[in-house]
Parts: structure tokens; C-alpha cells; sequence
């Protein structure tokens, strides 16, 4: 302490230049320190008391982010989302949901969902098609202000806020979604039936939703071609004719459901009926389920809509004229669908500049599929609507 402050205090008292006797200094030197301690204690207290402040408050304000939802925000939209939920909170989950969804639905409650991940998420990749198809539609480009987009992992959320205003982020703890799901794969099974989840938790909240995959093309309004007196509806693979057919081959990449007791509690079955039939994915029980006397017993109002409106590559609409929206399912292997996809979105941009009359020609049709084949997918063993 003493060879600290005692020359800096000699310099300030301008001390004689001759040496001073040894008693003097030590009483010159006492007497400063004795004069300096009482400046040199409040100045130590300060510093302490400054110190422990900080560390209070930084405790507080870290403790207090323990009870709060994380979120971020996109420039592009005022509204603020969940940058991660997990299961283990279904009450943020639940409260962040509705927000989204409120900003998103329509007079009616209606909301569109769709889901996405990191491999569809890409640039240039599927759900820049997807947005493409719905600006480019016959009355579509208004649907898009219900759109919203559920991100299965962090990347696709980040991408989702690049591109849309309204982003829900669905990640969940233990379960990683963000490749491209191989069909009926442990991954593929178990983000299948999170949708069915989650989808009933959206009931559950009162809102009635269309429900679409990302690799399906928005050419038309489907509205004023859905049923309005049924309760379920499902896009098809197949159609053999009759809406009421429950033979028909359903496809749940495209759904509109109404939100009432019936809907709720038959996704609560569908849901459940996964340990009745493990290692199904949804859409094998749903063919399962779909005869099963508690279903009938509901009162469900199930309708299967025709592929002349709502076709894919395994049975596509041929009248553009009709088209509403068309699925690259009965597809194998991204890049294939990428192909096509692309290839559905050049043939709706010169049907919409033909003149009225050439539009109504059998000749104008799709140029699908090209790279999705049936044959492959049959002589690879994988499913018609993958």
C-alpha cells in the first residue's frame, strides 16, 4: 500500500529536495495513509456495492426468462412467434398457437396449415413452389393472408420468416425432422403422427383448418368445391365416383375439417389408434379406422373429394379448367418431385394465357408425370402415395 500512494502523495506536497531524516518518514507516510484510508474505504464500498447490484439484477432477469417463451421475431411480419416448443410445455404451446392462428384465420375461423422442414425448406426447393403456385392461381393469392406454416425444426422455421408472416414452430425434443423423411421410417412415422397431434390440437382451440402438404399445387379456390354439410374431408389417390365410397383410396396430405365434438373426438381416435396398430403410419389406420363402428357411432360427416378437382400424379386431374390443386404424390426421391412440380407450375402458366376457347380443348392437359413413374415406384416397392 505504502509504495502505491506514497509517492504520488510526495509529488502533490512538493516535499524539499533534501533528504529527510528516517522518523520523518514514517511519520509523513503514516500520516498521509491515516488521511487517505477514509477515501480509499468509500471508494472500495462503492465499487462493492456496484458489483453486487449487478449480480442481483442479472440473477433476476435470468431467473425470470426461466418462466418465459422464447421467441423471434421476422421483419417482414409485427406478429412474434416461438423460436422452439417443446412437449414438455403444452401451455406456451397452446397460448403461442392460438395467437398464430387468430392473426391467420379467416371470419369463420377456417386456417390454412402446412408443414415444413429442413429439406423442403431449401431455396429454390418446395415451398418456394408452394407460395408460387398460390400467386399465381386462379383465386388464390388472397388465401395466403390464412396460410399458416408449421416448422418441424429450427431451420425451417428461420426460413419460414424469410418468406411468410405467419410461422408456428413445432420442434420437438427428442425427434429430429429437419432431412427428408424416407416413407415409413422411424422418422417418417413419428412426424406423421405429430401432424395427427397437433392437428387435433387445432380443433381442440375451435378452428376449422384445411390441411395441406407442401409438394401440392394451389391452382384454383377450393373452397366453393368443398362439401358444406361434411364435417371431414380428404383428397384421394384414387376415386372410384362416389364422395360417400369408403372404399375410395384417401390421401391425408390434403384435409378440410370443421371444428366440432365429432371432428374432435374422431382425431382423438385416430390419434390413439396408433398403439392399436404400431408400425402403421396415419394414413394405413385411417384406412383402418375409417369402417370401425365408433366412427359411425360419431355422426361423422366424411366426404372423399374427387381427383377431377383435387388430382396428383397418381390420378391427375385431366381438365385444367376444374383443377383445383394437384400433389406430386406416387413420387420417389425429391429431386423427381422437384422435376415435376416445376413442370405443373410452367403448364398452369401457359394454360392461363390461351384464349377462352383453346382453354376448353381435351388437348390441353398436363405434361405429368415425367420423372415421378408408377412403374418405379411399384417396382421399388414403395407406396402409391409417397
Amino acid at each position: 500500500m505504502r509504495s502505491f500512494h506514497l509517492p504520488s502523495l510526495q509529488r502533490r506536497r512538493y516535499l524539499p529536495m533534501s533528504l529527510p531524516t528516517n522518523n520523518a518518514v514514517k511519520f509523513s507516510s503514516a500520516k498521509l495513509l491515516r488521511l487517505e484510508s477514509p477515501a480509499l474505504l468509500l471508494r472500495h464500498v462503492i465499487l462493492f456495492a456496484t458489483l453486487l447490484l449487478g449480480c442481483f439484477f442479472l440473477f433476476r432477469s435470468f431467473d425470470a426468462l426461466r418462466f418465459l417463451p422464447e421467441f423471434s421475431s421476422s421483419s417482414s411480419s409485427s406478429s412474434a412467434f416461438p423460436f422452439a416448443v417443446s412437449d414438455n410445455s403444452p401451455v406456451v404451446e397452446e397460448y403461442t398457437l392460438e395467437k398464430v392462428l387468430k392473426d391467420a384465420s379467416m371470419d369463420d375461423n377456417t386456417v390454412i396449415l402446412t408443414t415444413l422442414n429442413e429439406a423442403w425448406a431449401a431455396p429454390n426447393s418446395t415451398i418456394d413452389l408452394f407460395l408460387e403456385s398460390f400467386r399465381i392461381g386462379n383465386g388464390t393469392l388472397k388465401l395466403l393472408n390464412h396460410l399458416v406454416i408449421i416448422a418441424m425444426d429450427r431451420t425451417a422455421f428461420a426460413r419460414c420468416l424469410e418468406l411468410h408472416k405467419y410461422c408456428f414452430s413445432l420442434v420437438s425434443e427428442g425427434f429430429d425432422f429437419h432431412q427428408e423423411a424416407y416413407f415409413m421410417t422411424q422418422d417418417y412415422l413419428n412426424m406423421m403422427w405429430r401432424r395427427i397431434d397437433f392437428l387435433r390440437s387445432v380443433l381442440e382451440l375451435g378452428y376449422n383448418f384445411v390441411f395441406t402438404d407442401a409438394d401440392i399445387m394451389w391452382f384454383r379456390d377450393p373452397f366453393p368445391y368443398f362439401y358444406s354439410r361434411a364435417d371431414f374431408q380428404i383428397a384421394c389417390d384414387h376415386f372410384f365416383g362416389s364422395s360417400s365410397n369408403l372404399h375410395n383410396r384417401p390421401n391425408g396430405g390434403f384435409t378440410y375439417v370443421k371444428a366440432n365434438n365429432r371432428t374432435k373426438e374422431f382425431y382423438k381416435f385416430w390419434y390413439s389408434s396408433r398403439e392399436t396398430y404400431p408400425g402403421y403410419h396415419d394414413q394405413d389406420v385411417f384406412n383402418i379406422i375409417k369402417f370401425d363402428p365408433f366412427v359411425f357411432n360419431l355422426g361423422l360427416k366424411m366426404r372423399f373429394l374427387d381427383t377431377a378437382n383435387f388430382g396428383g400424379l397418381c390420378e391427375p386431374s385431366k381438365d385444367l379448367n376444374q383443377v383445383c390443386t394437384m400433389h406430386a404424390n406416387c413420387c420417389l426421391g425429391l429431386e423427381n418431385k422437384l422435376h415435376d412440380l416445376r413442370i405443373m407450375l410452367e403448364d398452369w402458366k401457359v394454360f392461363v394465357t390461351l384464349p377462352p376457347s383453346w382453354k376448353k380443348s381435351p388437348f390441353v392437359t398436363w405434361r405429368v408425370p415425367e420423372k415421378c413413374s408408377i412403374e418405379a415406384l411399384r417396382h421399388s416397392g414403395a407406396p402409391m402415395s409417397d
